[in-house]
Order: C-alpha cells, then structure tokens, then sequence
C-alpha cells in the first residue's frame, strides 16, 4: 500500500527512520513530508494516490477526505478527531484511527500546574519581583481540603482527578457514563450543576462535537462559586469565551486558566480572553512535551501497522 505521512510529527526524523522501516521492509511505500502543507491544493496532492494517511492536528477537511483517490485509512496523531472530516469518512468508508492516551499525563500534569499558579498567584508574584516589589497581598490558597469538579472523567479526567487526590483534595465529577474504577477511586458523580455550584476548581476535559459545544456559557458560570477557578485544556468550542470574559471581568469567578481557543493561536487583538482579569493563558501547549510526541509517534504508526494486519486498533466512532 501507498502511505504518507503528510506533516511532521515534532520528532527527530531518526525516530520516523525507525518507526516506518518495518512498513517499507512489507513492500509498502512511505512518503514522509517533514513540513506542513501551504495550502489545501497542497495537501490533496500530497494525499494523491495513497492509500493511508497519517496527520497530526492540521485540518483535514471532508473536501481533502473526498480527494484522497485511494483512502482507505486515516491515522491521526491526536486525541480529538474534530479537525477532521468524518462525514466524508464515513461516506467512503475510511478507518480513521486516533492516538489515545499519548497525553494522558501530560495534560493532567498541565492542569495540576495551572491549578497551582492560579491559587498561588504566580504570574502577579514574578511580576511583583521584577518590579521590585514585596509580597504584600500575595497570599495564596492551597488544594488540599478543596473540591475539585472534574467534567468528563475519561482517561485524561481521571488522571487528573487522582492527582488532585493526591493533593489532599475531594473529587466529584460529572460524566456521561459512570465508571466504576472511578467510584472505586473515591469520586462522586454529581450533576453538572451541582458540581459548578459547589467545586473550587473545575476542570474541563471534553470532547468537541455537537452535544458538547457551547456547553459552558454564561449561565453555567454564574453558578460558580465567587472564589472559584475555572481550567480548560479541553477543547476551546466547549465553553463561551466571551461569556468567561465577561464572568471573569464582573468579578462572578476568581480566576481561570486556558490552553485551547475557539481557534488555534496566535488570536486576534481582540479575542475576549486576552482582556479579562484574572487569566492564565497558554498557547495550545498542554499536549506539548517531547515524552508525548514520542509516544504519539509510536501509537500512529503502530495504528497504521494493526490496519495492515487487518487488526484495526484504536479506530473512532464516526
């Protein structure tokens, strides 16, 4: 079969040398573009003729699905699938096959640390001591004996729950479907709006897609509590950033932090978040650690070598 991975994957090319030798060794050929594609034309003539696609988190639109000739596979290096075309997936049949749990911890590990600086003040702190100031109304607040409301306690929200755990911290959280390694865990399930009511750091971990966008808006966050925080290294669509602006601005939460957007950055000048009071922000990052882009290497390609076997593993539901 005819495959190429038709962006980089943020690693060495000594490590795509090795991972893709067994693919060329079956009689496979192996097309590997080690810079994005300029253009939508571009990536259609890349996909040209071949038969799996691999790409990390471009777009890849139901128009490139449909001018891919031959597809028959599309490995994605991410978690979310929802800058891909899965109508036209669907429509031709493509596998489309993601990379969970390359992030696991890293992500959990990104919110601990957005948690920390939130309740810490870290940004005011270094700024104080770049200016030469003292720590005069610096005083922070700790995790231990808090409530932390987790919404979505998939792999990634569960991760992060037991760290909070960890922490000293009571865990409740809000999902589709309960798990019972979670209750063994020590969380509680709650309704969302119990949880937004009565936790002191929520943190989002949601897919994209129609049943989820939007669902944070003005309303939920005004069930908060005033001194809590809010966390989202989720999806951006989930939540009304404009509405979290306003909330954060009219003093209705005390703080949150953000790493994904409505778009990916750099944002506008006058993107909502970027004026609002009291806002950790971080460039679509939490994925962002060289163990992760490791292991999403692997995982891809060994996606595309169980396909080969007729053995597809970790396929989405379209």
């Amino acid at each position: 079969m005819n495959i190429s991975l038709i962006e980089p994957l943020g690693v060495p090319d000594a490590l795509i040398d090795e991972l893709s030798a067994p693919l060329k060794k079956g009689g496979h050929t192996f097309t590997y573009y080690r810079e994005k594609a300029a253009d939508d034309k571009e990536t259609a003539r890349r996909c040209r003729g071949q038969d799996i696609v691999m790409i990390a988190n471009s777009p890849f639109p139901d128009a490139a699905v449909r001018s891919a000739d031959r597809l028959k596979m599309l490995a994605v290096a991410f978690t979310g699938i929802d800058h891909v075309g899965t109508a036209a997936c669907k429509e031709k049949g493509v596998a489309v096959c993601n990379c969970a749990g390359y992030s696991d911890d890293c992500v959990a590990e990104m919110v601990i640390g957005m948690a920390i600086s939130l309740f810490r003040k870290l940004d005011e702190c270094g700024r104080r001591v770049r200016e030469g100031g003292s720590s005069a109304g610096l005083a922070g607040r700790e995790i231990a004996g808090k409530t932390v409301g987790i919404i979505g306690c998939g792999r990634i929200g569960f991760k992060t729950a037991k760290l909070f755990s960890a922490f000293g911290a009571r865990v409740v959280a809000c999902a589709r479907h309960e798990r019972d390694e979670v209750k063994a865990a020590g969380i509680d399930y709650v309704p969302l709006d119990i949880l937004l009511q009565t936790s002191d750091i929520v943190s989002l971990h949601l897919p994209n897609n129609e049943t989820t966008r939007g669902l944070i808006g003005a309303d939920k966050l005004a069930l908060m509590k005033k001194d809590a925080v809010f966390i989202n290294c989720a999806r951006g669509p989930i939540v009304d950033n404009a509405a979290l602006a306003d909330a954060l601005n009219a003093g209705l939460i005390a703080g949150a932090a953000a790493d994904v957007f409505d778009m990916e950055p750099p944002l506008p000048a006058d993107y909502p978040l970027l004026r609002a009071k009291n806002i950790l922000l971080t460039p679509h990052v939490a994925y962002l650690t060289g163990e992760a882009m490791t292991r999403r290497a692997v995982i891809e390609f060994e996606n595309v070598a169980a396909y080969l076997r007729g053995e597809v593993q970790n396929v989405c539901a379209l």
